[in-house]
């Protein structure tokens, strides 16, 4: 099984990957691929860290699990591949921008384009089986991106991480809020609204508006 991930986090990440829980976790992913149908294709599991090296990294979302459908993870958090149809979430996450920052609804609900800019689109768990929802949580991937993420708040500086949804929210707990802005919203899946609204929180003008303090390059969302 071939993956693609740059230089940058192999390097960082060296001594993650050579601890005993993620050898586990391998041999766990390995066997699933040559057994069942596995999300997304084996080499683009780490695609998020392959379009976004680590010291290009301004944003990060976090998802958790990777679409289940036929086409639509390709290893970026909400993101789905050209020509497929947009999940709810990521509806409800483009009507907020478009609120937000008065933008006309992309036609594609691909965000490599926010990936190449420095957007980390990460998700909790790396890889699922088809149609079986959270079917690889717990084996290994959760420790992973905890690791990932502390990694971020104490090697970079002014990251905006936003963070949507309690699971989102327990997993930034690590983030150093003196160095970094995190910004909390409720979950942008339709299902969650009962429990607040997603729509107007306003992280995307937040978030260029923190990086200009910064002096860095907003993100053309």
């Amino acid at each position: 099984m071939s993956v693609q991930i740059h230089d940058s986090w192999k390097s960082a990440l060296k001594s993650e990957f050579e601890k005993d829980y993620f050898k586990t976790l391998i041999q766990f992913v390995k066997k699933e691929y040559q057994t069942y149908k596995i999300y997304p294709s084996g080499k683009l599991i780490f695609n998020a860290f392959d379009l976004c090296p680590l010291s290009a990294v301004k944003v990060v979302i976090i998802g958790q699990d990777p679409y289940h459908g036929p086409d639509q993870a390709h290893g970026l958090s909400f993101s789905v591949n050209d020509g497929v149809r947009k999940p709810p979430s990521l509806l409800n996450i483009f009507k907020e921008l478009h609120d937000d920052l008065l933008l006309p609804i992309p036609v594609s609900g691909n965000l490599e384009r926010w990936a190449q800019q420095g957007v980390l689109l990460l998700n909790a768990t790396l890889t699922v089986r088809a149609n079986e929802a959270g079917s690889h949580q717990k084996k290994g991937w959760e420790t992973f991106t905890d690791a990932v993420v502390k990694l971020i708040s104490e090697q970079q500086n002014h990251v905006v991480f936003m963070l949507w949804g309690r699971y989102a929210q327990d997993k930034g707990a690590v983030v150093d809020k003196q160095k970094h802005l995190v910004l909390e919203a409720v979950h942008p899946s339709p299902l969650a609204q009962t429990r607040g609204s997603f729509l107007g929180c306003k992280h995307f003008s937040k978030a260029n508006d923190y990086l200009k303090i910064h002096h860095q390059t907003s993100i053309n969302w």
